[in-house]
């Protein structure tokens, strides 16, 4: 499944109303915030379509999966937006991601935790908020809200050190423009290591260089950490082949129409995550050229002062080009 996709859930009193547009969506909330009644109302329907007093719009087929009985119902399902309300604990096991990892569907997941095996993106972690809108009809009218916003401050960032969660080529690309600069770089090896990294480093200036398509599960922790921290900064692009996708260094109208609606391009079965999906994309349109991108190895042609500065000038308000 492809593209971003509307679902409309309703009675007489309540109404949900929103759309999807990667194969992963995370809402989250305290309780009695309406997560585990628009399962419910989906489930409802479901199970009694013609009978029930709830009306689900949506141009895929929804359904709810839940119990032990999940791997099952789960292999009948395919082309569909599937939702599971918190409490099904095997949403935290390696076997549930690498069950839905093989679909076609959409996946709407209700939890308070973070799910460290799923690689969903800070983009699409959701709440639900009640707005009076529809007022006047008595009903209550349900919206979701990106909890994650900007994560960058307002004012100029010059950090002393950078790090970055992984050790392929969007580390070895920042580490040599820190060293041409002065500056330290140090890889985390694994999105997990950030925080227990800024948690021993509080008073350094730090820049934190993470894939925002795939960050959703540490984002909550990290941020709590750095509550009040004016040395540590988060820059989230959704990868670093996206960073260089969206820098124009390959002159490229198709790459172009990608960025501007990257859902309507990315296969859910063939990419678990926009990462993959953009590092597929930057190799594709790169290949049998000098800028042919290899994710382990970074390309010489990528540290060349023109093609390096202009990546650069893509992350605002971010400067690693201070000296000491």
């Amino acid at each position: 499944m492809r593209g971003k996709h509307r679902v409309i859930v309703s009675t007489k009193r309540l109404k949900y109303d929103f759309e999807l547009r990667r194969n992963l969506t995370i809402i989250r909330g305290d309780s009695a915030t309406g997560k585990t009644t628009l399962v419910d109302m989906i489930q409802e329907y479901v199970n009694n379509p013609t009978g029930s007093p709830v009306d689900l719009t949506c141009d895929k087929k929804c359904y709810v999966l839940e119990g032990a009985l999940w791997k099952g119902q789960l292999a009948e399902i395919t082309d569909s937006i599937v939702f599971i309300d918190e409490g099904n604990d095997f949403i935290k096991t390696e076997e549930f991601a690498r069950e839905i990892q093989k679909t076609d569907n959409y996946y709407v997941i209700v939890t308070r935790e973070s799910l460290p095996t799923l690689p969903y993106s800070v983009e699409e972690i959701y709440g639900i908020r009640t707005s009076g809108k529809y007022g006047t009809l008595k009903q209550s009218y349900h919206e979701f809200y990106r909890i994650y916003g900007t994560l960058t401050r307002e004012k100029d960032i010059k950090p002393e050190l950078v790090i970055t969660e992984d050790s392929n080529s969007g580390y070895q690309f920042f580490d040599c423009v820190c060293r041409e600069n002065h500056l330290r770089c140090e890889t985390m090896n694994g999105k997990s290591n950030v925080f227990h990294y800024l948690r021993d480093h509080k008073n350094e200036k730090i820049l934190v260089i993470a894939d925002g398509a795939a960050f959703g599960s540490e984002i909550d922790r990290v941020l709590r950490l750095i509550e009040g921290y004016e040395n540590v900064v988060l820059y989230l692009p959704e990868s670093f082949e996206w960073l260089i996708l969206s820098a124009g260094i390959l002159k490229n109208n198709h790459v172009l129409e990608i960025l501007d609606a990257p859902y309507d391009y990315v296969e859910s079965e063939a990419f678990f995550s926009w990462e993959r999906f953009f590092t597929a994309v930057l190799i594709d349109e790169t290949k049998d050229t000098y800028l042919a991108y290899m994710k382990k190895r970074l390309n010489p042609a990528y540290l060349q002062d023109v093609i390096k500065e202009t990546i650069l000038e893509k992350i605002e308000k971010i400067s690693l080009t201070w000296k000491k």
